[in-house]
């Protein structure tokens, strides 16, 4: 794929070019690690009446790109959204996370299937739409979405599950249900993903955060094959929108993501070895991650020693240059700006 228009060293890459020193963005790059995102939190009221603000959403995407002029910006959304939209009630309890009520039975599925989302959905386009306006020319920017099976998991447990992955037993137990469960996910996650599109979204990311831990067989059934739907109808409707794709902690399994026709870019979390990436993904797709976002916490010699040898190993491929999962609370904004400066050493 090749974006020959575009001013975007993030585009650029995803299009298979590679480039002298890479462009950077993190994972949850806006959050409560920044002074700035708590002030307009606090404005806001609630997590999901900041989602579903367009001015203060979009307030919040931008705010990483001013402070540390990040090469593109992810949309400030929540991958709950979609379940939120299909009829279960979406809250966030302090300390605990968030929780859905109730949790998804087999007697929902029709009544998911008939539901409109567009219209609950339509804040978070309107996000889209501000922030592009918004952003600089060279600066992309990432809508996303939640994997099925991810989303589904919370769906199932009505909230945060101490074992996600033991959730499959629903799975053996009563197999048409989640097949079904699934499937209303692809329909409703590619119609979430064509709008943010539609909205100006330049590229799109789907977060399998739960994936690690599935047998091999019900890995390619719930999370590879229907992220591979998702991706393939939307680019049949937007030709031309990379998608990236992020499956959390399914170890040499991520090569089978890799060598699929759809994806654009592979997310590596922090356990991925860097060398057998670069030998096993890195020619079938471009390669994002890595870095332990722990190391962003502790600062110092040892995150600079690690980012410069992260960016090394992938030296000459077309690689960009991303933590392993996202930034935490209790990440320094000054770690982050000097990561910013070592991925950027020698760019002319």
């Amino acid at each position: 794929m090749n974006f020959p228009q575009s001013k975007s060293a993030f585009l650029q890459v995803l299009s298979g070019e590679v480039r002298e020193t890479p462009p950077v963005w993190f994972m949850r790059q806006a959050g409560r690690y920044l002074p700035e995102y708590r002030d307009v939190r606090a404005k806001a009221g609630s997590f999901l009446d900041l989602c579903f603000s367009p001015d203060l959403a979009s307030e919040v995407t931008l705010q990483p790109i001013r402070r540390f002029d990040f090469d593109a910006a992810i949309l400030f959304a929540d991958i709950l959204l979609i379940p939120m939209a299909l009829g279960q009630h979406l809250s966030f309890v302090e300390g605990e996370g968030p929780r859905l009520d109730p949790p998804v039975g087999p007697a929902d599925i029709d009544r998911f299937r008939e539901r409109d989302i567009s219209q609950i959905l339509a804040p978070v386009y309107e996000t889209v739409r501000k922030t592009r306006a918004a952003l600089a020319p060279d600066k992309a920017l990432i809508g996303f979405a939640g994997a099925p099976w991810t989303v589904g998991v919370y769906m199932l447990a009505g909230g945060p599950s101490r074992d996600p992955v033991a959730l499959r037993a629903i799975a053996y137990e009563n197999p048409a249900f989640i097949d079904a469960l699934i499937e209303i996910l692809v329909d409703k996650t590619v119609e979430y993903l064509v709008a943010q599109v539609a909205a100006g979204a330049d590229a799109l990311q789907i977060f399998d955060t739960w994936a690690g831990g599935l047998p091999e067989d019900l890995l390619r059934r719930f999370s590879l094959e229907p992220m591979t739907e998702i991706a393939r109808r939307v680019k049949a409707i937007c030709p031309g929108t990379p998608v990236m794709v992020f499956p959390r902690g399914v170890g040499a399994m991520v090569a089978e993501y890799a060598a699929s026709d759809v994806y654009d870019a592979v997310s590596i979390d922090a356990s991925t070895s860097w060398d057998w990436a670069r030998k096993t993904l890195s020619p079938h797709a471009v390669v994002q991650g890595g870095l332990d976002p722990l190391l962003t916490v502790a600062g110092g010699e040892t995150m600079e020693k690690a980012a410069r040898a992260l960016i090394s190993t992938f030296e000459g491929t077309p690689y960009i240059f991303n933590l392993g999962h996202g930034l935490t609370p209790q990440t320094p904004p000054e770690n982050v700006a000097r990561l910013v400066e070592i991925a950027r050493e020698g760019r002319r």
